[in-house]
Formats: structure tokens, sequence, C-alpha cells
């Protein structure tokens, strides 16, 4: 076997043994598998992206197919994040490596996904960036007075979860009105940076890789460029996003106060399972919001699909959503875009119920 092939088979195996000790939360013999790792030669880049971010990323997929529980995932994420900071103590960027200017990497407002961001500062330092980490959930007036104290040469957003876009929108606008260019990235901006263009960041990068790069080549610009607004959006003059935003906990009520009259099995629900239930319906006010804030179906579509995915590996019917869809649709008769979203999403689920049987909707334990 080659070189690359050999490495490529180690690093599977690392990852395997490395999975191992993350599910069975054993933090120390993780830590072992990574510092071994480091000392036999791996470079500290790979094991952050390749191994480190390779098994976070695995450990979502097993939430989702339902073979591991939130608190096992919470739980490993947890491991993964010190082990991040372990392996930056043990394997430092080289000492006088930082000649490259300071710039600040944050997590924008409300955004709780803190790894990417993290993994992207460690990359950025080992490649000799000053990096300014300010974690997760930073608001923008934090984020603001932090630029004006130390005034680098560019800001790197990270956000996870489309629901945040409109918070990043307020943080990119406020961030180039003092001058200072911004890169987003993180699954939120879609797999083309689609959204980080509609909210006029500076630049879009898909990986921490990317990103290193477009810093290096000298892509992000501190020259002014035309800035898109928050309030430039001209979908946004119909007002539906910012009424249903607004009504957003009458919204959910209302309509779990209807899943009552039509699934009489809800009467038989546990206070644990009604409160599940009603933060499935406010999830979904949240998506069909964001959507209507960038003006795009297949963000509310793709994310009712997912739902179903979801729901079907946890044993309930994903058509039971549709009846949720159908009920928003009548609490929002007066909104043509919100309903236009709601049907196409109804339209993608699908045709026939599955084999499985459930109680009703949101109960999923």
């Amino acid at each position: 076997m080659n070189g690359v092939g050999a490495a490529v088979e180690d690093r599977a195996e690392l990852s395997e043994r490395l999975w191992a000790a993350v599910i069975a939360k054993d933090e120390s013999a993780a830590v072992r598998e990574v510092f071994a790792a480091a000392d036999e030669g791996a470079g500290r880049e790979s094991l952050l992206l390749d191994v480190l971010g390779g098994v976070q990323r695995r450990v979502g997929m097993e939430w989702a197919a339902d073979r591991i529980s939130v608190a096992e995932e919470h739980a490993a994420t947890a491991i993964i994040d010190r082990v991040i900071a372990a392996l930056a103590h043990r394997v430092p960027a080289p000492v006088g490596s930082a000649s490259r200017p300071r710039i600040t990497v944050a997590c924008v407002d409300g955004e709780w996904h803190v790894l990417p961001a993290r993994l992207l500062a460690e990359v950025l330092t080992g490649r000799g960036w000053q990096v300014d980490f300010l974690g997760a959930h930073t608001t923008t007036p934090h984020l603001i007075t932090h630029l004006h104290a130390t005034n680098p040469v560019a800001t790197l957003l990270s956000a996870s979860l489309p629901l945040h876009l409109p918070s990043a929108h307020t943080a990119v606008t406020a961030v180039q009105s003092i001058g200072i260019p911004v890169m987003v990235g993180g699954a939120a901006f879609g797999e083309d940076g689609r959204y980080a263009r509609l909210i006029g960041a500076d630049a879009w990068a898909p990986d921490a890789r990317a990103a290193a790069g477009l810093l290096a080549d000298g892509l992000i610009s501190p020259e002014p460029v035309t800035r898109q607004q928050v309030d430039d959006l001209p979908h946004l003059a119909d007002q539906e996003y910012t009424l249903i935003k607004g009504n957003r906990s009458a919204l959910v009520r209302q309509s779990l106060a209807r899943l009552d009259e039509r699934w009489p099995g809800m009467r038989a629900y546990t206070e644990a399972q009604r409160e599940r239930t009603a933060e499935d319906l406010a999830h979904i006010v949240d998506f069909l919001a964001t959507a209507l804030y960038v003006d795009d179906t297949e963000l509310f579509t793709g994310f009712i699909l997912w739902s179903a995915e979801i729901l079907q590996a946890r044993r309930v019917p994903p058509h039971s959503l549709r009846t949720g869809l159908d009920i928003l649709g009548e609490e929002l008769h007066d909104f043509p875009r919100a309903l236009g979203f709601l049907e196409a999403a109804g339209a993608a689920l699908p045709a026939t119920p599955t084999t499985r049987t459930s109680t009703g909707p949101g109960k999923t334990a």
C-alpha cells in the first residue's frame, strides 16, 4: 500500500478507536488516542478536521438515526471539545509563528453549536494568524465592542442552524459598518453559500481549510464595498416574517389547542409529551419564519423533510407532520407567502402513511 493509502487507513482506524472512546464516555482514552497519533507524526490540522471533526459529524448522524440519545450526543460533543483543547496545548502552533494579522472568530447571536468555529480558530492559529476566539452565542453589541478594542483585519462568523440567519444578517451589517470585512461559514448559509450572498457577507467558505485559504490569498478585502442593509430585502415589506415571529407563542399555543381537538389521543399525553409536541410546533414556526426572511421555499421544505426522517427514526409516521402544517395554514390564512411555503412542504411529504403506528404527532417517547 502506498503512503497515502496507508495514511487514510490509519486515520480511519484512529477514528474508529476515538469513536469507541467517545461513545463510552472515556475522555482519558480519547485523549490518549489523539496524543499517540500526534506523537507518531499525525498532522495537527488533520487530527482536528479529519479525525475529531469527522467523529463529531458521526455523533450528529447517530443522533439523527436515533441510535444515541440527546444526552449521549451532548456528552460526546463535550468530550470532543475537551480533546481539541488538550491537543491545542500538546501540539501548539510553533513559537513565533503568529506572523499574520489579528482576526476574530465567533458564533452569531443564538448559535450554540460551537465546534465548527472552534476548529476553525485552531486551524487559523496553526497557520500563523493571531486569533481572538469569542465562542458560542456572541451577541452583536458584544462583538462590536470587541472589534472596536482590537481592530482585526477580518471577522469570521459561524452559524450552523438556518434559524440564526436573521441574527447573522444583523451581525454582518454591524461589523461592515465599522469598516471590517466579514467571512461567514457553517451549514446555516447553505451548501453553496446562497444565504451568505443574500445577507451581503464579503465572503463565504464551505469549511475551515477553504476559509484559511481565502484569508491567505487576501480575498477578504478591507476596502469598502456596497453593503446589504438589513431592511434592503424587498420581500420583507409584506411583514409576514415580523408578524409571525412576533406572534410565535400565540401561534404555537393556538395550534396545540387545535391538535387537541383533532388527535383525541393527545388527552392521554403526559406533560413531557405535550411539551415535546409544543417544541415540535415551535420549531416548525421558527423555520417557517426564517424561510420567509430569506424568501426561500426550499429552506422550509428541507427542514420538514429532515423532520420527517427524524420522526420516522423515532417510530412516528412522517405523515403526522401534515396535520401540523394544515393547522398552521388555517391559523395563517391571511399570509400568502407563508401559505405557499406550507403547501409546498406538505406536498413534498410522503403521500401515504408508513406501516408504523403512533398515537399522534410529537409523541416520540
